[in-house]
C-alpha cells in the first residue's frame, strides 16, 4: 500500500520545509520514514541506515540554508531522506536503476548534493575544504559533515579532524552514532570509553564516592546520575576538544525538540563545532530495528512481511565460495589469517570468524591499515588473506606497493566485486584492478572463470611465496560445482577450452562463458587465460602463430588491462597479429541491472559476436568466416 504522505507531498524543496511550523515536523518525519520504507521495498537499496537519519535530515535542512549551506554526507547510503526532501521524491521509484536516481549523493544529480560520496570517511576533509573556500572568498556559509561512527575508524577522518581543529571557519561535524557500521564497529576508539569507565582509577574513585556520599541521599543520587551519563558528558568532549573542536552531546538523534535548538545554537558559534547525536538504525520499522544487518541493503520485499529467505537455495555466490574455501584452508593450514576492513558479511567471513576467532581480524574501515597489517603478519611467517572489495583496495594502493609488493611478502588479496556491480554504480565498480595490479612488480593476478576455478585459484595463490590477488565478481557464477578439495591450478597457465579456426578469443574471467557461445557460432578457438599476470606467454604465442586474428575479452577497463598485456607480449615477441580488445571503456559506468550494463558495453553474447563480426567477418553470420584484409 502507498503510504499517506500529504504533508510530505507539499515539500518540493528545503525552502518549503523551512516554512513549516516546528509543530508539524514530527508528522513530516513520520511520513518521510514511511516514504523511505515504501520505496526501498519496491526497488531494493539501503534501508536501516536511512531509517535512522530521518529526523537528523529534517533538522539539518530546517536549520541550515541549503543548498547555500553545504551538507556533506559520509558514505552516502544514509541520504534517501535527503533526496526526498530536495525535490527527488517523485523519482524515488527509479532508485539505483538504469537512468534513475543514484543510491549515493551525486553532484550531477542535484545542487543539494554538495559532494559525491560512496566510500567512507571523506566528509570532514571535503567539508573543511568547502568551509575554507567560503572563508577565502569572503562568503558567509556553513559546511556540515555528517559522519557515521563506523567511518570514524578510518585514519582519513582523524587526519581531517587534526587539520580542521586549528582552522577558524564555519565547520560543523555531526557524528551520527548508531553503534553500528555495516559490520559491528571494532577497534580501540569504540572500546576506549568502556575501558576508561572500567579502569582502576575510575573504579576506585567511584567506590570512594559511594562510601562518602551514601549518607547524603541527594548528593549520592546526583553522583549516580553523573556516573550514568559520564560516558557522554565527559569523555568524548575530552577526545574531540583535544582536536580543537567545541564538543556538544550526545543528544537523541530522533528528538527534533532537542536537535533543532541545538543545531540553531551551533549555527551561531564561531570556529569548528562537533555535535554527537545518537540514532538507531532501522528506527521506526521493528524488523529493521531488530536486525539492521539483514536490512542494511535488502532487495525488494513486502514491508508487511519482511525479508523472506528464498524457498530454494540459489546457486552459491563467488563470495560464498571464497568463504567456504577460507574455512577449509584455515582448517588445513594454521598459518592462515583472515583480514577484513569492516566487511565481514559482504566479503563472506562470518563463518570463518565463528570457527577461527583467534585468526580473524576486522580492522574497521581502514583499508590502508589492513594491507600493512597483513604485511606485518607475513613478515612473521603467517599467511594473511585480505578479503576486500576491488574498489576498496584502491584506497590502499601505496601500502600495496610499498609495504607488500616491494618486500615481496606472501599476502593473498581476495578481490570481491570485480567488474561491474550493478545498482551501486561507478563508485563500487571493480573496473580497475587488472590495470592497477599488473603494473606492480612481484604481484600476480588470477581471473577465475567460474566457481570451481575460483576455489582452485585461491589455493594456487595461497601456495605462492609472493603477493597474489584473485578477482571474482559479485553474485553467482554459471553453476559449476566448486567442490570441497583444495587442489590448485598450475600457476600462470591457461587452457584451450575450444578449438576452432582463424579467430581465437582470449577470455579473462567469467566472460569465458559468453565467449564460448560466440565461438560456437563463429567456429572460433577459445582460450581460458586464467591469469592476467603472469600471462601464459607460451600458450599465447602458440595461439597467435596458429590463428589469423585474436580477440581479448575482460570485465575490466581496457586502458592498461589484460588485453593491453596481450598486445605488449605479442609486440615483445615480434608477433604481428590483428587484435580486438573488448572490455570496459575509458568512462565511469553508472548504476543499473548488471546484465543490462554488460550488454550496453557490448560484453554479452550478442555484443561480443557483433564486435568480432564488425571487425573481422565480411559475410553473414551463417556463412563461413573470412577475415578482412589488415594492413
Amino acid at each position: 500500500m502507498t503510504p499517506m504522505t500529504a504533508l510530505l507531498e507539499s515539500i518540493s524543496s528545503p525552502a518549503d520545509l523551512r516554512r513549516l511550523p516546528r509543530s508539524q515536523l514530527r508528522a513530516l518525519a513520520d511520513e518521510l520514514r514511511q516514504c523511505v520504507l515504501h520505496n526501498v521495498a519496491r526497488t531494493g537499496g539501503h534501508l536501516s541506515s536511512n531509517l535512522g537519519t530521518v529526523e537528523l535530515t529534517v533538522a539539518l535542512h530546517y536549520v541550515f540554508n541549503t543548498p547555500h549551506d553545504r551538507l556533506v554526507w559520509d558514505v552516502g547510503h544514509q541520504t534517501y531522506p535527503h533526496k526526498i526532501l530536495t525535490g527527488r521524491r517523485e523519482r524515488m521509484p527509479t532508485l539505483r536503476q538504469l537512468g534513475g536516481l543514484s543510491g549515493f549523493p551525486q553532484r550531477s544529480e542535484s545542487e543539494y548534493d554538495s559532494f559525491g560520496t560512496a566510500h567512507s570517511s571523506t566528509s570532514i576533509s571535503a567539508a573543511l575544504g568547502m568551509a575554507l573556500a567560503a572563508r577565502t572568498k569572503g562568503e558567509e556559509r556553513h559546511a556540515v559533515a555528517i559522519i557515521g561512527d563506523g567511518a570514524m575508524t578510518a585514519g582519513m577522518a582523524f587526519e581531517a579532524l587534526n587539520n580542521a581543529g586549528v582552522q577558524d571557519c564555519r565547520l560543523l561535524v555531526v557524528l551520527n552514532d548508531n553503534d553500528m557500521s555495516i559490520s559491528p564497529p571494532v577497534g580501540a576508539l569504540n572500546r576506549y570509553l568502556a575501558q576508561l569507565m572500567s579502569g582502576q582509577f575510575y573504579a576506585a574513585a567511584k567506590n570512594v564516592g559511594k562510601s562518602v556520599l551514601k549518607p547524603m541521599p541527594p548528593l549520592f543520587e546526583l553522583a549516580k546520575r553523573l556516573e550514568e551519563h559520564a560516558k557522554g558528558m565527559v569523555v568524548p568532549a575530552t577526545l574531540f576538544e583535544k582536536f580543537g573542536f567545541n564538543y556538544v552531546g550526545p543528544i537523541d538523534g530522533h528528538d527534533l525538540e532537542s536537535l533543532i535548538p541545538t543545531l540553531e545554537n551551533l549555527r551561531h558559534l564561531q570556529g569548528p563545532q562537533f555535535l554527537h547525536v545518537v540514532t538507531r538504525k532501522g528506527q521506526g520499522y521493528k524488523l529493521a530495528e531488530a536486525d539492521p544487518v539483514t536490512y542494511h541493503g535488502p532487495g525488494r520485499f513486502d514491508p508487511a512481511v519482511g525479508i523472506v529467505a528464498p524457498a530454494a537455495p540459489p546457486r552459491p555466490s563467488f563470495t560464498q565460495v571464497f568463504g567456504q574455501w577460507l574455512c577449509d584452508m584455515g582448517a588445513k593450514d594454521t598459518r592462515l589469517v583472515g583480514i577484513t576492513p569492516a566487511m565481514r558479511e559482504g566479503s563472506g567471513l562470518v563463518e570463518f570468524e565463528k570457527r577461527f576467532p583467534g585468526r580473524y581480524y576486522d580492522v574497521g574501515i581502514a583499508e590502508q591499515h589492513a594491507v600493512t597489517f597483513a604485511a606485518g603478519l607475513a613478515c612473521e611467517g603467517l599467511k594473511p588473506v585480505v578479503a576486500i572489495y576491488s574498489t576498496f583496495l584502491q584506497r590502499a594502493y601505496d601500502q600495496l606497493i610499498h609495504d607488500v609488493a616491494l618486500q615481496n611478502l606472501p599476502v593473498v588479496f581476495a578481490l570481491d566485486r570485480a567488474g561491474l556491480v550493478g545498482a551501486d554504480g561507478a563508485t563500487h565498480a571493480g573496473a580497475y584492478d587488472i590495470a592497477y595490479l599488473r603494473c606492480i612488480p612481484n604481484v600476480s593476478l588470477a581471473c577465475p572463470a567460474d566457481e570451481r576455478e575460483c576455489r582452485q585459484l585461491l589455493t594456487s595463490a595461497f601456495q605462492q611465496d609472493h603477493p597474489v590477488a584473485v578477482r571474482y565478481p559479485r553474485g553467482a557464477g554459471v553453476g559449476v560445482a566448486a567442490g570441497t578439495d583444495l587442489e590448485p591450478l598450475p600457476f600462470g597457465r591457461g587452457e584451450v577450452r575450444r578449438k576452432g579456426h582463424r579467430i581465437a578469443v582470449l577470455a579473462f574471467g567469467t566472460l569465458l562463458y559468453p565467449a564460448l557461445e560466440v565461438a560456437d557460432a563463429l567456429d572460433a578457438t577459445v582460450v581460458n587465460m586464467r591469469w592476467a599476470k603472469p600471462l601464459d606467454t607460451e600458450l599465447l604465442l602458440d595461439i597467435a602463430r596458429s590463428h589469423e586474428a585474436l580477440v581479448t575479452v575482460e570485465e575490466g577497463c581496457l586502458p592498461g588491462g589484460a588485453g593491453s598485456a596481450v598486445s605488449e607480449a605479442l609486440a615483445a615477441a615480434g608477433v604481428l597479429r590483428p587484435v580486438l580488445h573488448l572490455g570496459l571503456p575509458d568512462a565511469f559506468i553508472e548504476h543499473g541491472d548488471p546484465a543490462r550494463l554488460l550488454a550496453l558495453q557490448g560484453l554479452d553474447v550478442a555484443g561480443i559476436r557483433a564486435a568480432i563480426e564488425a571487425r573481422f567477418v565480411r559475410n553473414a553470420p551463417s556463412a563461413p568466416v573470412t577475415l578482412k584484409a589488415v594492413a
